[in-house]
């Protein structure tokens, strides 16, 4: 099985928000950044197998600053980290104002997905590989956050 860089699978997705995406306030709901947190980082984690993959945790999601209806979504997904057949992908989320050009960090997130043959069972991955040395730092963080979870220090 061949082993892919990083930068193979690296995807970004934009979406303006629309009053169908917030509340009465006028602030994005959180489930409407978390659908496009797990969808975008499904992407990659596809692209990366090229098989169906499943969403298995959700480690961690941060949510920093309020999105607001009218604000350009950048939803930037990676993959840190291969096993044997599950990923771990980070996630980063910013808000634009695209009329004062403001750019917010708005969220972001851990997420492990799951390959599957097609009979939905898991099957073996290619493992990514860092290149730079920051993909080197972002591999190995994410390595120790794989240990902890297996030790089950991350619930």
């Amino acid at each position: 099985m061949l082993s892919k860089p990083m930068s193979f699978s690296r995807m970004q997705t934009v979406q303006q928000m629309t009053q169908q995406d917030a509340n009465f306030a006028g602030n994005v709901h959180g489930g409407v950044i978390m659908k496009l947190i797990d969808s975008t980082a499904g992407i990659v984690a596809a692209k990366h197998c090229g098989t169906n993959v499943v969403t298995a945790s959700i480690d961690r999601i941060d949510f920093h600053s309020p999105v607001f209806v009218g604000d350009i979504l950048r939803v930037h997904a990676n993959l840190n980290f291969t096993g044997r057949t599950s990923m771990e992908l980070g996630v980063k989320v910013e808000a634009e104002n695209f009329i004062t050009g403001e750019i917010r960090q708005t969220a972001s997130a851990y997420l492990t997905f799951v390959s599957l043959d097609q009979l939905g069972k898991p099957m073996e991955i290619p493992q990514v590989i860092p290149e730079t040395e920051d993909e080197i730092r972002i591999n190995t963080e994410a390595a120790i956050r794989r240990k902890k979870r297996m030790e089950g220090l991350c619930r």
